[in-house]
């Protein structure tokens, strides 16, 4: 008699072909446009008509830039996300052609002072095209919401 073997095989979609380091001496940077907010995302119909909420940093980068690069630029300029503790929840927003308005993606979270899973991910890894927003909802530690931080989600 012959004996039955099976076979599972586990398929990971999630790998994503790795986004290849840039050559930041060659390559000209992209103009990135950030609008920060304080422990929630700006609401979707900032974005409509051409508008844009109204704390715009403009931040010159490249597309191999992570998460806690980018965070570490919006420490530079903005003082009270200098505490140790602070979480910058990271989100792109772009444009829905099919409903003509916008529609905002989260791509990561970081902590100032801690390291955490999602300092490496990099624009180019969360699907970013240049044109896109990155709206960051800045959570100073004591000024903000509770620390279940999924369960905070606008969207």
């Amino acid at each position: 008699m012959a004996a039955i073997e099976s076979r599972v095989l586990e398929i990971d979609n999630s790998q994503k072909e790795p986004i290849k380091p840039v050559d930041r001496e060659k390559t000209c940077p992209l103009l990135l446009r950030v609008f920060c907010s304080h422990n929630n995302h700006h609401r979707l119909g900032e974005y409509a008509r051409g508008n844009v909420p109204a704390n715009e940093l403009q931040i010159y980068t490249w597309l191999d830039a992570t998460l806690k690069e980018l965070s570490s630029l919006v420490k530079e300029v903005n003082p009270d996300a200098r505490r140790k503790g602070t979480f910058f929840d990271f989100a792109i927003v772009f444009p829905d052609f099919r409903r003509q308005g916008f529609r905002i993606r989260e791509v990561g979270t970081t902590c100032s002072g801690r390291k955490g899973a999602d300092d490496a991910v990099t624009l180019g890894n969360s699907q970013f095209k240049i044109g896109d927003y990155l709206d960051i909802a800045i959570t100073i530690p004591g000024r903000g919401p509770p620390q279940n931080r999924r369960d905070n989600r606008p969207f």
